[in-house]
């Protein structure tokens, strides 16, 4: 499977020859609060696989949609600890702890396996450019906020690995294809 993202080529000098390598675009560091009112870092993740997407709980269109396929991803990953699923808010004024807690509850999902985040809005948004997906407030958008309708398919080294369209369950069928492929690829 492909690495998504810019990528640079960085020389150096090894035993008097020169060698060129491949420097990957890589998720940065994040620290957001979940559901559970735990930290959940880039260090929570380290070593497993997981799958990234923004939303808000309020959200009239797409959410649902997305939520149901992602239901589908988290059923059949369920009992894969090196699979997680990552949910941003992109509505950290209304998508509280409690609220969040609340929308996990009525999705009757383990917290553990599925975190559902909020935080600082610019970063959360800032996050969402890095992988490489759309997420800010448009006071003309049903709902007051516009998102991509992506899940981002991320591997043990924060590199993306895939993004597929959250509201077509074929690209979700492909998404939940492409997980045992990198979880093959693991050392």
């Amino acid at each position: 499977m492909p690495i998504l993202g810019e990528r640079e080529a960085v020389q150096k000098v090894v035993d008097g020859k020169t060698l060129t390598d491949t420097i990957y675009h890589q998720i940065p560091d994040f620290s957001f609060i979940d559901q559970d009112s735990q930290q959940v870092t880039s260090q929570t993740l380290a070593g497993k696989i997981y799958v990234s997407d923004f939303f808000f709980t309020t959200c009239p269109t797409i959410c649902p949609k997305m939520k149901s396929q992602l239901l589908r991803v988290n059923e059949k990953f369920k009992n894969n600890d090196q699979v997680v699923l990552l949910s941003h808010t992109i509505d950290p004024q209304h998508d509280s702890v409690a609220v969040l807690r609340d929308y996990a509850e009525r999705l009757g999902v383990n917290s553990a396996k599925w975190h559902f985040v909020t935080g600082a809005k610019d970063s959360i948004y800032s996050l969402a450019a890095q992988y490489m997906v759309s997420a800010a407030e448009d006071e003309n958008e049903a709902g007051g906020f516009v998102h991509s309708g992506a899940f981002i398919l991320v591997d043990p080294n924060r590199h993306v690995r895939g993004i597929y369209d959250g509201t077509n369950p074929e690209q979700v069928d492909q998404l939940m294809k492409d997980i045992p492929v990198l979880l093959a690829e693991k050392p």
